[in-house]
């Protein structure tokens, strides 16, 4: 799937089906969203009670016959008040409880669409927006979770229930007069205005996601914008985009602003009405004045739950275009379908017949390449940037789907290898290795969780960093720092190597891996791979000529194709 169609799913998905997606999420949990919506509606009838019993005690007071005497009224307005908070206690544990479960759940689905997803499909995502997505989306979702699905049930429930005990203890004409205020403020309003803050919550997200990516890559690049003298025109387009994001900001509370006072109106003017009949039907003997209060005073204390709805297009807006862009990328198709239960395989040899590719299915990347390699051989592939070279060792690990052409491991077709045993027996040292902020020692075991202390060092040691680890402050327990600033390109590149080491797979593919070191450094490298010849397959690509004194073999690649030299 193109961005092009995920921006046209966007358009095309409505509020009504990001909903239902939304709560058909829920799954096994739907039980509690049903006690969280009972515990919501019975405690808002239990805090009208209160109220209300207050009104059956005036109306006692004032000769309406009413079977309670006023103990008995004042013992159940106490027994509402208590009840109510308890009953909200459970329906907030419960709504909460909901919401963070799954959004555990919708982080672990969005990591593993990632991982699905990940290189093709994420090489043309901006960063900042996946981490716009991770952080604010999924807590956006939150408040639909825990403060929308109820509200709205609960609305519903309480304002049938009001419209039925107002007709039937007072007068229907006051329970139409309810009905009319429910649905205006409660459908009707939130209608009218959904439209501006729909549009202006979008315009939002939209203006966060690309603030949050160009923050983020000014962060990444700080170090090439000063030594570039490139901070002032940076800090001035930050602070642009910062007030373009604050005028949307800004347009969108005026807008939700407008909503609120829109619904405090309608409201009011419900009430007044419901008051001016009541006072009405007194008047012309209806209606008694006892039964008028209970009436008028139940309306009243009707309006929480319906209010509640009115705030929730604001919210909602924001909900819809964070659940639309979760649902899109939960719904995206990656670029290559994972093989499951394919075939297993232990890597003897590497076969490539006249393989072909292309990115767009356009503009011909490789043409008709072929290539073997055998156990304890090391291939060099060498040639200009940009010339494909990068391109075939993602081939080799089926990151994008070949074209054409076979791409044969022990005579099996990589399309139809299991896609663990493929990467069980085939690493990548990409050209620039990443070091996430924990201790070098951490950083190996992403290769290998189980791996045994003696089994990290002798790694290090095939790399020749396990001298250099042993200089460090806290030796293998260092911390790298974030980006793995303390530590040089070279440094950087053989814990890299460590770790292909350290995995074990009897064929490593190296892009690049002294393109970014000395002299000095590349010499060390190249040693740690001859040393490993008689044990490990090795693809070697660079466009250093040098890089190859080691290659038993060489292909050159130009204009997409590879020749033997």
């Amino acid at each position: 799937m193109s961005m092009s169609m995920s921006k046209k799913n966007n358009l095309r998905r409505s509020g009504a089906k990001i909903m239902a997606s939304l709560i058909l999420l829920l799954g096994s949990l739907a039980y509690i969203m049903v006690l969280a919506v009972i515990n919501g509606s019975v405690g808002f009838i239990c805090a009208m009670g209160v109220t209300l019993m207050g009104a059956v005690g005036v109306a006692k007071a004032l000769g309406e016959t009413i079977a309670l005497s006023y103990g008995m009224i004042i013992g159940l307005a106490i027994g509402c008040g208590v009840l109510r908070g308890l009953l909200r206690y459970l329906e907030q544990y419960s709504n909460h409880y909901i919401a963070f479960r799954l959004l555990a759940v919708l982080r672990d689905k969005i990591f593993g669409a990632l991982r699905t997803l990940c290189p093709a499909k994420l090489e043309s995502k901006q960063k900042g927006s996946i981490i716009a997505m991770i952080t604010s989306d999924i807590e956006t979702l939150e408040v639909f979770y825990a403060h929308t699905i109820s509200p709205i049930c609960i609305a519903v429930i309480v304002s049938a229930a009001v419209v039925l005990f107002v007709g039937m203890v007072s007068s229907w004409y006051l329970a139409l007069i309810a009905l009319a205020g429910y649905i205006t403020v409660g459908i009707i309003v939130p209608l009218i205005s959904s439209g501006k803050l729909k549009e202006s919550g979008v315009r939002y997200r939209a203006e966060f996601a690309s603030f949050n990516a160009y923050f983020l890559d000014s962060i990444k690049g700080i170090k090439d914008i000063v030594l570039n003298n490139a901070g002032k025109e940076r800090e001035k387009e930050v602070n642009d985009r910062s007030d373009i994001l604050l005028r949307e900001t800004r347009k969108m509370k005026h807008d939700t602003t407008k909503a609120s006072a829109t619904t405090e109106l309608c409201v009011s003017l419900f009430i007044i009405a419901a008051l001016a009949v009541g006072i009405a039907l007194v008047a012309n003997d209806v209606l008694t004045i006892g039964k008028m209060i209970i009436g008028v005073v139940a309306v009243f204390g009707s309006f929480g739950p319906v209010i509640a709805i009115s705030a929730l297009p604001g919210n909602l807006t924001q909900t819809f275009a964070s659940g639309d862009r979760v649902l899109n990328l939960l719904a995206e198709k990656p670029a290559v379908t994972p093989v499951q239960n394919g075939e297993k395989i232990e890597y003897n040899d590497l076969k490539v017949t006249d393989l072909s590719f292309s990115y767009d299915g356009q503009t011909q990347v490789l043409s008709d390449i072929c290539m073997h390699a055998g156990k304890g051989e090391i291939i060099g592939i060498v040639g200009e940037s940009g010339c494909g070279k990068s391109t075939f060792l993602k081939l080799l690990l089926r990151f994008w789907q070949k074209n054409h052409g076979e791409i044969a491991y022990n005579g099996v077709d990589i399309d139809n290898i299991d896609g663990d045993s493929l990467l069980d027996n085939v690493t990548m040292v990409s050209q620039v290795t990443y070091l996430f902020d924990e201790t070098i020692e951490d950083n190996l075991r992403i290769a290998k969780p189980d791996a045994t202390q003696e089994e990290i060092e002798a790694a290090c040691k095939l790399a020749s960093i396990h001298d250099f680890i042993l200089t460090l402050p806290d030796g293998y327990k260092t911390r790298v720092g974030a980006l793995g600033d303390n530590l040089s390109a070279g440094e950087k590149q053989r814990i890299g190597l460590a770790r292909a080491f350290l995995r074990g797979s009897e064929l490593i593919l190296l892009d690049e891996p002294t393109s970014n070191v000395d002299s000095i450094n590349e010499g060390i490298i190249l040693k740690a791979l001859k040393e490993q010849k008689n044990k490990k397959s090795i693809i070697l690509v660079s466009h250093r000529e040098s890089t190859m004194a080691i290659a038993d073999i060489i292909y050159r690649v130009k204009d997409g194709r590879m020749l033997e030299c």
